[in-house]
């Protein structure tokens, strides 16, 4: 059972969305300098890097971080991969037959653009019509591969449709080596109260029925870990 972390390493070096904070890590005692630990002051928006989006986001009455319940950022999750467009809507996501999934991890060309410093306008996304699409297919979360779910130019309603429609969001996370296929996902994001947002480490873990499948044994007291 192999386990992929798909979050992005938190630095000053992280690509942030045009107007968020930028992530600054500064040292603010050294043992080098006679402290007696190291220990550092962390500056970060609260949608920085790999982070999610509750519906407190676009919504002054939404659920905050956490409030998210637990069980929407952990179970079975599918990887789709849409290479080439850049505006996903209902003609890409129809074929990719999505009924019955409830965590939905969308791969792009946008994972490659986590080797550039600098920020990327040009990143794919859901269009308004994809976002009703994932609403109508019962789909409980959405991840896509950089930091916003929604284009540049677009008005906020891609957002609104998902996290009014009980969706969180998760933005942000690497799929550069992962294959299309299903996994179990784990997303815990930091607990940080009436947050409108928050970074997460989030995580693919391999053949999560086969790893749930192990045999007991009479003989001891132990369960096979699942």
């Amino acid at each position: 059972m192999r386990i992929h972390d798909i979050s992005v390493a938190l630095s000053p070096d992280l690509p942030t969305y045009p107007g968020d904070p930028a992530v600054s890590v500064e040292p603010w005692q050294r043992i080098a300098k006679g402290d007696e630990a190291n220990v550092s002051r962390i500056t970060l928006g609260s949608h920085s890097g790999t982070h999610i989006d509750p519906p407190r986001h676009f919504n002054d009455a939404g659920i905050t971080v956490d409030e998210i319940p637990l069980d929407l950022l952990i179970g079975q999750a599918r990887v789709v991969e849409i290479p080439g467009a850049k505006q996903i809507g209902r003609t890409e996501l129809e074929p990719l037959q999505l009924k019955g999934v409830e965590r939905l991890l969308i791969k792009t060309g946008n994972s490659e653009f986590w080797k550039d410093k600098e920020f990327r306008s040009d990143f794919a996304a859901l269009t308004v019509e994809g976002a009703h699409y994932l609403h109508h297919m019962k789909v409980k979360l959405v991840a896509v591969d950089y930091l916003s779910v929604e284009p540049m130019d677009g008005d906020g309603e891609v957002h609104r449709i998902l996290l009014n429609g009980g969706i969180p969001v998760i933005e942000g996370v690497n799929l550069a080596d992962i294959p299309p296929g299903d996994y179990q996902l784990i997303c815990l994001p930091l607990k940080l109260k009436d947050g409108d947002g928050a970074p997460v480490r989030a995580l693919l873990v391999d053949n999560p029925d086969a790893a749930a499948q192990g045999t007991f044994d009479p003989h001891t007291s132990r369960w096979p870990l699942s």
